[in-house]
This record gives structure tokens, C-alpha cells and sequence, in this order.
């Protein structure tokens, strides 16, 4: 039997999408979960979940932090992102942090199923259409991402802070923390990222389309 979480905050969405995913799964049983602690929540007590389906921008989900945080929680789960950011740019980043796959939420329901199919059968599923596209994506993108990955999920969380053009002391308030922690913070992704102020940090964002 087939067990397949659907992480997504739009509840109409996963309505839609189970129905979608009936005809051809009738044996499988899909859990739902609307932000990174409910899905972490689920995954801690169902050790037999096959796939998750996975949205980008879920609460606690922003910036990567879900896949990077359930590829490291349960690397041996495939994750497939569904998404409705679908440039090759945002693929390449998803599939260089160990997606098995990148589903776009415009895809047909027979796509989106035969391509739930050929990951949990072990293979990697991306649009055809963006295979080539995927092969020209520079170096540079690669390495942007391991840097990036390098960073912790409270870092993560500093950075979209940052992003949005808080202070230190906001940051500290709303993460209900010193002023001196979110300063060491910010210290640690700079290092990490190789970099020297907070303004890079912010256009490295930008440049990896981080939203």
C-alpha cells in the first residue's frame, strides 16, 4: 500500500489534489499537512511514508528551509516539490538540495501521476520540456547553493528578516531572542556564505530567487 503525504497550506489544493490522485492510486492512503511542523509532526509518527508532495512556500517551508529541513530529517524519503514557481532556475536550485522531482502545479493529473509513479520507483521526473534548459544552468548556481546549504534553519529564518529590511533589534523581537544572538547570527551567514555585508546577503537571495 502506497502512503503519500501532501504538504501544502491550501487546503483546496489538497482536496483537489487527492481527488485528482484517486483514480489512479485506489490503494494508496494520502496524509495531508499544511506547514513544516505538521509535516514533521506526520513523518515522526508514520515511518512508512513513500513520497512527499511537497509546496515550496508552506509556513516554515520559505527559502528552501522544508525540503533542505526533511532531506536531512529523512533522507531516504523521496520528496517530490509541486509548485507553481516553475522557472528553471527555481527546478535546478530544487533538484541540486535533493528533490527527486519537480512537478509544476499546472501539470495534467496524469502527469503529475505518472510522474509520483517513476519516483517512488527510484527515478528522478522533471517536465520534459525543461530538460535541455536544465543542462545550461551555470556553475556559479551550484555553487550558491552550497553555500546556502550550509546554513541552519534559524539562519534561514534571519535571512528572510533581513530580506524584508528588519533591524537587529526587530529580528531579536520577533524571534524573541537578544540582539547579541541575531548579531552572531548574521556573523555565521556571512562566513557561510562567503561574503562580507548584509546587503549581499540580500542580493544573493535575490539572485538565487529565494521567495
Amino acid at each position: 500500500m502506497t502512503h503519500i503525504l501532501v504538504a501544502d497550506d491550501h487546503p483546496l489544493f489538497r482536496e483537489a489534489l487527492r481527488g485528482a490522485l484517486a483514480p489512479y492510486f485506489s490503494d494508496a492512503i494520502i496524509l495531508e499537512s499544511d506547514g513544516l511542523d505538521s509535516t514533521m509532526q506526520i513523518m515522526n509518527q508514520q515511518r512508512d511514508i513513500d513520497l512527499i508532495l511537497l509546496d515550496l512556500n508552506m509556513p516554515g517551508g520559505e527559502y528552501f528551509n522544508g525540503l533542505i529541513t526533511l532531506k536531512d530529517a529523512y533522507p531516504d524519503t523521496p520528496i517530490a516539490v509541486i509548485s507553481a514557481s516553475e522557472s528553471t532556475e527555481i527546478i535546478a536550485q530544487v533538484m541540486s538540495l535533493g528533490a527527486q522531482g519537480f512537478i509544476p502545479k499546472s501539470s495534467a493529473t496524469k502527469d503529475i501521476a505518472n510522474a509520483i509513479v517513476r519516483i517512488k520507483d527510484g527515478e528522478t521526473w522533471v517536465p520534459e520540456e525543461k530538460k535541455a534548459e536544465l543542462e545550461v544552468v551555470n556553475k556559479e548556481l551550484s555553487e550558491l547553493l552550497r553555500r546556502f546549504r550550509e546554513l541552519t534553519p534559524k539562519q534561514i529564518q534571519v535571512l528572510s528578516f533581513l530580506r524584508s529590511g528588519l533591524m537587529n533589534k526587530q529580528i531579536a523581537h520577533e524571534m524573541n531572542v537578544t540582539e547579541a544572538t541575531i548579531k552572531a547570527h548574521i556573523s555565521a551567514i556571512l562566513r557561510k556564505l562567503e561574503i562580507n555585508t548584509r546587503t549581499q546577503a540580500v542580493l544573493l537571495m535575490d539572485k538565487l530567487q529565494l521567495s
